[in-house]
């Protein structure tokens, strides 16, 4: 048994939103365009729900999963979970069948909860006992007597709550397994570093099996604030919630831009404050950086964070409304200890690539079931992202790329980041990916993907750019144009890299 003195500091997640939901019951802590309930209606919910997974036999340490689009229950599992020491699968439901089936094999889940239109998907793929939103789940909850063991069950920190998955870019998704100690880490770092106050709103229209919506849509309630719920991007709705809600954090991924963009022009309503925008600077087009936040007047957030770090390690650096930057230098967040390294983990000097390897409270529990790669990824104490920055004289640093990007050609090290911030600064770009592709000369040679609005450049003209602005190894060998709509994107808006190499090598297959 831990002295009383040490057990006073392991707080869980669900006993800080009890007290928060005691403490401004009347508040609105979310709505969802069906529903909007107090502080005091969630925790009523949620300690009912809570009840229901204890009655089915759901003990500390089991998995519940989830499918489900964007909506209040997604919270209240998280929340009655959160109570019972049970750990969350947020599924992601854009997945192919085998790719759901890897996902829910993987962490085998006691429970699912399921949304009517994806329980197909679900039953198709695993023989999980489900409970379905809507009638289903609201009579069970509506039935359920507050069980006197929620909010016991929980006796280290440390203990998962979440597992959200990665993408899965060069294989099967992982699981980041996501502690109350993390979760309560990141509320704590995104009120500090965006100066957030108690009541500011999140507008939760990224997927909840995303980090930004799950670990945002916590931390606002664990904070006071209501969460807005929307399913997915719908830029007139988030607009209108915009002019109803202050909002600390208004997310922007790359990919959603222009038509936010597109309806605030068309439909400019009062706001009624925001204290930050955006994210994932680089990889949206300078100019429409400018365009947002000159509409909203509000700061872009030049952030980099990933699912097992939360908002660190990179986002404390804000650009002014109106402003085109012409660098993206970031700022070390706050609460997070940060190392460039070699391959053989030494510290690289200033100026030169190294892996950037973190560690701190907001940090994750390392991949479900996964113990080569965890081994491999936390050496030296030190959680190794796989992606590359070089330190500045003054303590920022500028991201390069992810490692597992680097092409080479003719012996040189191309960064595919390099050409595309060339490409992005084009007015008249609106998104770029550059990928690898076989040479015969060169081993592999950079090909760069272009979408481009109204009356935009040809291939020559883009070409001029980068001669003027990169050095020859370093220019793509051919300039592809596609349409916005057909990059292939991950759910966090992030152009899909190997779907666009595999496009060129089917090509060559069947030449």
């Amino acid at each position: 048994m831990l002295p009383e003195v040490m057990r006073a500091g392991r707080a869980d997640l669900y006993s800080i939103f009890r007290t928060r939901a005691h403490d401004c019951a009347d508040a609105l802590a979310v709505e969802d365009g069906r529903k909007r309930l107090t502080y005091g209606d969630l925790l009523k919910r949620v300690d009912q729900l809570a009840a229901v997974f204890l009655a089915r036999g759901v003990a500390p340490g089991d998995r519940i999963a989830i499918l489900s689009h964007n909506r209040s229950e997604y919270l209240e599992v998280e929340l009655a979970a959160a109570g019972i020491g049970a750990i969350v699968a947020c599924l992601n439901w854009r997945l192919a069948p085998d790719e759901l089936r890897h996902c829910i094999t993987l962490v085998e889940p006691v429970l699912a909860v399921v949304e009517p239109e994806l329980a197909d998907a679900y039953h198709a793929v695993s023989t999980t006992p489900c409970l379905e939103i809507g009638p289903e789940l609201d009579t069970s909850v509506a039935a359920a007597r507050p069980d006197p063991r929620t909010g016991t069950l929980v006796n280290d920190p440390e203990a998962g709550l979440t597992i959200l998955y990665t993408s899965g870019t060069t294989g099967l998704p992982k699981g980041a397994l996501i502690s109350h100690r993390a979760h309560i880490a990141r509320s704590m770092a995104f009120a500090a570093q965006l100066a957030l106050d108690p009541a500011d709103g999140f507008i939760a229209w990224a997927p909840m099996f995303h980090m930004v919506s799950t670990d945002h849509a916590l931390a606002t309630i664990l904070r006071g604030g209501t969460v807005v719920m929307i399913d997915g991007l719908q830029p007139e709705i988030m607009n209108q919630a915009l002019s109803r809600y202050t909002i600390g954090w208004f997310v922007m991924m790359p990919g959603a831009l222009d038509a936010f963009i597109a309806e605030r022009r068309a439909n400019p309503l009062p706001i009624k404050g925001i204290k930050v925008c955006g994210a994932m600077a680089d990889l949206v087009p300078p100019h429409q950086i400018a365009e947002l936040t000159g509409l909203l007047d509000t700061p872009y957030l030049n952030s980099f964070g990933a699912t097992e770090t939360g908002l660190p390690p990179g986002t404390a650096d804000r650009i002014a409304p109106g402003v085109t930057p012409d660098r993206l230098s970031k700022r070390i967040s706050a609460f997070c200890e940060v190392r460039l390294v070699d391959p053989e983990d030494r510290e690289v000097p200033d100026g030169t690539p190294g892996e950037m390897a973190v560690r701190g409270p907001t940090l994750f529990s390392g991949y479900w079931n996964a113990d080569d790669t965890n081994a491999s990824d936390f050496r030296n104490g030190f959680f190794h992202m796989g992606d590359l920055f070089r330190r500045n004289r003054d303590g920022t640093v500028d991201f390069v790329d992810r490692a597992k990007y680097l092409i080479k050609t003719g012996g040189e090290n191309v960064y595919p980041a390099e050409i595309e911030r060339v490409l992005l600064a084009h007015p008249r770009v609106v998104d770029a990916a550059v990928v690898r592709a076989f040479d015969m000369k060169w081993g592999e040679s950079p090909v760069a993907f272009v979408a481009c609005g109204d009356d935009g450049p040809d291939a020559a003209e883009l070409m001029q750019l980068c001669r003027k602005h990169l050095a020859g190894y370093k220019r793509p060998r051919e300039v592809r144009f596609i349409p916005f709509e057909d990059f292939p994107r991950s759910t966090s808006g992030k152009v899909q890299r190997h779907v666009l190499e595999t496009w060129i090598a089917d090509e060559k297959t069947r030449t």
